[in-house]
């Protein structure tokens, strides 16, 4: 499988896509006014404790104060063993806390004092009580040799905490590794130098920048180009590899081409089709994603498909096909939380579990942790898919100002009759001779014409005058009864 990355740079904005086999896989957006928060330390204030939720409101300096749950304390700290938060936090105390999730919707920032500081090869966790190795590395020898190099570090050097190898360290000889690790004690130290000198409500650590980051949590054996637009990162990013990943350093180039870089995959397209409900398949079936904010729901219908000898033959490819395409735009879409996928009903049970098998195959080409259930009763399929930071939908899009995100608006009948009955509250309420109507132009349309004879039976009945007018800047459910 061939595998490219391309970053976009631009003063407010940079983008990092995924390509796999010339397909957009994954898009990454940071922005300068929306910049993401997973991996800051911060030393925050204690500005709410909640005993009923076991649970705190830390003030970290941010516009909403962000939210530490008792279960995301270090181990060290709940050495007292109790499950009460009022045992460790009170208001107005000093805290040292790590963003786990961004800030979502409305919700603040998801905090934990359980540090974690990643690298190229290691994650440093300095309240560890152990160490361990990514389950991505499947190898036992490989998996072995890794906790062994781990443990001697930590004994040789009286390093507290414990680390985790990950999925890059694979492979890589001791010597690096524990460079490696050096470099992440050392980092920690400094860290706890500046908490201490640092004001409250203030950041202590930031993590790498978007276009640094994709080269340590991305690249994998198999990525043939990393190419970026911006000279000034392009350097940057031969500085950082040359240092920490010097396999990387022949693959990045700086791309210079007078087609922009996302337009050589079309990827400027597939982020359009990404903020679409509806995904086509190759079938003719289709899929419809719909985003709430308690859970997304995946639809697959067979459409317009009716190839194959049966039936169920027919529903059995359309689901293949959906499996694979939702792992694609789950990962596309950054969609987390909860997951229901209603595939087309199966009788085989075999069909059943190969659609799952192959669901299960394409999530673990997922970065973000993915969790999936059996086939319910029901037909659906619930899943979980880890969410740090803001759907593509969420970053690009905004509610509708129209409808208020609803997607749907009332018909120009339905409002035609809402201000009929208006009418009538209003000309029963005050003792009036004359209204206006103010109202869409799509309305006032509809009254002048459809409901016109409806319109003259209310004047003659109620006894006042009714005048029309059309206001261009009302959508179709608004309008106002004004008395003249």
């Amino acid at each position: 499988m061939s595998e490219e990355i391309l970053i976009n740079v631009t003063p407010p904005e940079t983008r990092v896509a995924v390509i796999e086999n010339g397909v957009l896989q994954e898009l990454i957006i940071e922005r300068v006014r929306q910049k993401g928060l997973v991996g800051n330390i911060y030393k925050g204030e204690v500005c709410r404790v909640l005993p009923g939720m076991q649970a705190a409101f830390v003030d970290i300096g941010l516009d909403k104060a962000a939210f530490l749950h008792l279960s995301d304390f270090n181990s060290q700290e709940l050495k007292a063993g109790s499950d009460n938060i009022e045992h460790y936090l009170k208001e107005g105390q000093k805290i040292v806390v790590q963003v786990t999730k961004d800030p979502l919707g409305n919700k603040g920032a998801r905090l934990t004092t359980d540090i974690s500081i990643p690298s190229r090869y290691q994650v440093y966790m300095p309240y560890a009580s152990n160490s361990g190795v990514s389950q991505r590395i499947e190898c036992e020898e490989e998996r072995v040799r890794l906790r062994a190099c781990i443990e001697n570090y930590v004994q040789k050097h009286n390093v507290p905490g414990g680390f985790i190898a990950r999925t890059a360290a694979e492979c890589v000889e001791e010597v690096i590794l524990y460079s490696d690790m050096t470099f992440l004690h050392m980092l920690w130290e400094s860290i706890q130098e500046k908490s201490k000198k640092a004001k409250v409500k203030t950041l202590i650590h930031e993590d790498l920048p978007l276009s640094i980051r994709t080269l340590r949590d991305l690249y994998k054996e198999g990525i043939e180009k990393v190419r970026v637009d911006s000279r000034e990162t392009f350097l940057r990013l031969i500085e950082f590899a040359e240092t920490f990943v010097p396999e990387m350093v022949s693959i990045i180039e700086h791309y210079s081409g007078e087609r922009p870089v996302f337009d050589i995959y079309n990827v400027e397209d597939e982020i359009s089709k990404a903020l679409d409900r509806k995904v086509k398949l190759k079938s003719g079936g289709h899929l419809v994603f719909d985003q709430t904010e308690s859970m997304t729901t995946v639809d697959v219908n067979t459409g317009g498909y009716v190839g194959g000898r049966n039936l169920e033959e027919t529903i059995f490819k359309t689901n293949l096909e959906a499996a694979q395409t939702i792992s694609r735009q789950l990962r596309l879409r950054n969609l987390g939380g909860i997951i229901i996928i209603d595939f087309i009903d199966m009788q085989s049970d075999d069909h059943k579990k190969q659609v799952l098998t192959a669901l299960q195959r394409n999530l673990d080409k997922d970065h973000a942790k993915t969790k999936i259930t059996e086939v319910s009763a029901l037909g659906l399929v619930e899943m979980t898919r880890k969410r740090t930071r803001e759907s593509l939908e969420h970053i690009l899009c905004e509610p509708c100002s129209t409808c208020g995100g609803r997607g749907v608006l009332k018909t120009a009948e339905s409002i035609c009759l809402e201000i009929f009955r208006e009418i009538i509250r209003v000309v029963r309420q005050y003792n009036v001779q004359q209204i206006m109507v103010l109202a869409s132009e799509q309305v006032v349309e509809m009254l002048l014409d459809e409901e016109a004879n409806m319109l003259a039976e209310l004047e003659t009945f109620l006894g006042v005058g009714i005048k029309i007018r059309a206001e261009a800047e009302y959508n179709q459910e608004h309008y106002d009864v004004v008395l003249l």
